[in-house]
């Protein structure tokens, strides 16, 4: 427990909410049909939660959702496909998809109990956002292009969330959101490309593959350059680049081609960044706010379990990530939950 804050919520209810939320979850992967072989891929939905109320904190980066929608290959639009031709990092023959996402980010400093945080810790804010964006995918290799269009601020409904998810869990009030960041509008594009190799023969359904990547953000809200590897083992593995998260992070994506039957894998990674520009820690881009000065460079650790059942994967990843601003008393850990369904 964090200093100067009471957790309504006892660990007994966590444990019990986030088990029937893994059974609930893990329930769908049984009862939904596959795809057969001859019927053509309509689209792939992706949802994904992460919060740090698995490891027992409410501070920093401490909500985000997002549901995101990826095309099939033959369902990609005659705009996007001369995009992706014009874009000069995208791979040739590659096959191409378009994705459509929204989402809501959530920040907040160490001790939401207090009416006035400390001006030197973390300052309360949101992020709404919608997002288009383009994917070429050629089998050894992943390239994503996304525009996120949103809006920082109260507009963000963050402080009305927040609120509504504590009084429903009987947890602690939020009661400094009068001092969140002003209504901003926000820009950011994004850029990724993920290699899949050192792919090894299956031995018995057992398979390990690396996936380096490289990519960054440019806009009001993030600007950043990352790079890092994700590491693969399992049974079956599918054809994927790791489960999808929430920018920045790991890129991970909604696009999988599962094999045949039960799969599994257990992957880990590695990211950093070098961040120019974070409007969370920098505050308002044309107005006062409150501020807190950044670490130019971030690092990310993750590692996590991925399950696939015909056309379902059901992730969990563990998150650890260092100091994001130079008064942050200690490193963030929050976990992700995702599921992505084939259509």
């Amino acid at each position: 427990m964090r200093r100067g804050q009471e957790i309504g919520t006892s660990p007994q209810f966590k444990r019990t909410w986030l088990a029937a939320l893994v059974l609930t979850v893990a329930g769908s992967m049984w009862s939904l049909p596959a795809l057969a072989s001859d019927e053509t891929e309509t689209g792939t939905l992706s949802l994904v939660f992460e919060n740090d109320l698995f490891y027992d904190t409410d501070r920093n980066y401490t909500n985000g959702v997002r549901a995101s929608w990826l095309s099939g290959p033959d369902r990609t639009p005659a705009w996007a496909l001369r995009a992706a031709r014009w874009f000069p990092l995208f791979p040739d023959g590659g096959t191409v998809r378009t994705s459509y996402a929204v989402g809501q980010n959530m920040y907040t400093p160490e001790d939401i109990a207090l009416r006035d945080p400390p001006l030197d810790d973390r300052p309360y804010a949101g992020w709404l956002y919608g997002s288009i964006g383009l994917i070429a995918e050629t089998g050894q290799r992943l390239d994503q292009l996304e525009l996120s269009l949103g809006v920082v601020g109260s507009a963000s409904l963050a402080e009305q969330t927040q609120k509504f998810i504590h009084e429903i869990t009987d947890s602690q009030e939020p009661r400094g959101w009068d001092t969140q960041l002003e209504n901003e509008p926000g820009v950011v594009l994004t850029y990724q490309r993920s290699w899949r190799g050192f792919v090894s023969e299956s031995v018995s359904g057992f398979g390990f593959d690396a996936t380096p990547h490289a990519g960054g953000a440019l806009g009001n809200v993030f600007t950043y350059a990352n790079a890092g590897v994700m590491l693969r083992f399992g049974q079956r593995l599918p054809l994927d680049y790791g489960p999808p998260r929430i920018q920045p992070s790991l890129p991970g994506s909604g696009f999988f081609a599962p094999q045949e039957g039960f799969g599994w894998y257990l992957f880990a990674g590695v990211e950093g960044r070098a961040v120019a520009r974070n409007i969370f820690l920098d505050g308002n881009t044309f107005r006062d706010s409150r501020s807190v000065d950044k670490e130019p460079l971030v690092g990310d650790l993750q590692f996590g379990i991925a399950l696939t059942w015909r056309n379902v994967r059901l992730s969990y990843t563990h998150v650890l990530r260092t100091r994001e601003f130079e008064t942050q008393d200690e490193a963030d850990d929050f976990g992700a939950f995702s599921l992505t369904v084939r259509f």
